[in-house]
């Protein structure tokens, strides 16, 4: 089974990253981008029958850091 971790900084958290890609647009000619917000996903590759309760602790002991990040799971 497979599941798609997204992870995106919360709302009101510096994103420098996505300033810097807002900016690089710009540059580039590309207008009217008011905002870039920049995350990651994460694919994982899993035993059938694992539970979303484990890929949702993966996610608050590993792969996101909860007190800036939040994340969707999607199960495939």
């Amino acid at each position: 089974m497979k599941a798609r971790v997204h992870v995106m900084l919360k709302n009101g958290v510096l994103d420098p990253q996505g300033a810097a890609v807002r900016h690089a647009l710009g540059t580039l000619g590309f207008e009217g981008v008011n905002d870039v917000r920049q995350g990651k996903v994460i694919e994982l590759d899993l035993a059938d029958g694992t539970s979303e309760a484990t890929i949702t602790e993966m996610c608050d002991k590993l792969l996101a850091n909860t007190v800036i990040e939040s994340y969707t799971i999607e199960i495939a």
